[in-house]
């Protein structure tokens, strides 16, 4: 045989090798896929340096769909993505829409001081916010009325206490209309006229021969109620009254509608007329001086007495800081402050 040619015993390794490789291969379709998470994130809080996400996580592993719900707090976006279980303490604030925006003001600037904390906001209106109080899901309810004695029961049975109650502004309940109204001043009374459906065109309050389009709120809202209470006394809304869920609501809806009248905070509409209600204008003094007939405080209300993280939250509303919060977006501070 020539010495070129490759004999028996050399060509074995080869066939080793092509064998081996195989083998690898079957190897490899045998193993299990790699497991692979997709998240799905809500984030709910957002703070310097720390991003707490509501979770919801897709686990596949050969061919198998698990879901995984869980809190999840990402400190780093990097390759190797550390994660960690440690969510920042948290005070939770639910209630009325119309201290919305005041609440999430608050929240932003205490934040700012205080990272170590974080404090999440959410509307809804005084009546969710109560709910949420009455079943321990928040730390704090914010409240555009003081609470109705059947909810104070209600605290009580639940919580074993009746509830402490904090105010932290004032506010005047604006009645708005549009600017191609004529009218700007009504009475007290002529408002309720309006609310109980006695009065139907603005012809009968000095203005234009034109059917009235109301708004209010919705039963839920804190606002809705004082308003019944303290310009209905007490009486039925009107059955052509159009309630909507938020006083963002009202205002749009007054905005596109000339013969349109509303109701909320002294912060919402600046676009629209506040109209003076027997001849006194909303403004920051006529309502702290309780010379605008339709005024009222803001509340905080909290199971018991706080503890110290969240006595220390209010301590701020209720000190200078919060209160140039308070001023700053058009709210009525407490005490004049600079």
């Amino acid at each position: 045989m020539d010495s070129d040619c490759p004999t028996r015993a050399a060509r074995k390794p080869k066939r080793k090798k092509r064998t081996q490789r195989r083998k690898d291969a079957k190897i490899a379709q045998r193993k299990p896929l790699r497991e692979i998470f997709c998240f799905l994130s809500k984030d709910i809080i957002l703070k310097t340096g720390v991003k707490a996400v509501s979770s919801v996580g897709l686990f596949l592993s050969v061919g198998k769909c698990f879901l995984i719900y869980g809190f999840l707090t990402l400190q780093a976006c990097s390759s190797t993505r550390s994660v960690s279980t440690t969510v920042a303490p948290v005070i939770r604030i639910k209630g009325s829409d119309t201290m919305v925006i005041l609440a999430q003001r608050w929240a932003e600037e205490y934040m700012k001081q205080h990272t170590g904390i974080a404090v999440y906001v959410e509307g809804g209106g005084t009546a969710t916010g109560i709910e949420a109080l009455i079943k321990g899901e928040i730390e704090i309810c914010t409240a555009s009325r003081p609470l109705q004695p059947s909810e104070v029961r209600r605290l009580a049975h639940q919580q074993q206490n009746i509830g402490i109650a904090f105010r932290v502004a004032k506010d005047g309940l604006s009645i708005y209309l549009h600017p191609d109204n004529p009218i700007r001043d009504l009475r007290l009374e002529q408002v309720k006229g309006i609310y109980s459906g006695r009065i139907k065109n603005w012809r009968e309050v000095g203005g234009k021969n034109e059917s009235i389009v109301a708004f209010s709120r919705t039963p839920s809202s804190g606002t809705y109620l004082y308003f019944q209470e303290h310009v209905l006394e007490g009486q039925p809304y009107g059955d052509a009254v159009i309630a909507v869920p938020t006083t963002a609501a009202v205002v749009a809806e007054v905005t596109k509608n000339p013969r349109a009248v509303g109701y909320g905070g002294l912060a919402y509409g600046k676009n629209l007329v506040h109209c003076k209600i027997n001849g006194v204008s909303p403004t920051d003094e006529s309502v702290r001086n309780e010379k605008y007939p339709v005024a009222r405080y803001l509340y905080f209300y909290t199971i018991k007495k706080p503890n110290t993280m969240v006595k220390s939250f209010i301590d701020w509303v209720l000190g200078k800081e919060g209160q140039r919060v308070v001023k700053e977006i058009d709210y009525i501070p407490l005490f004049e402050v600079p």
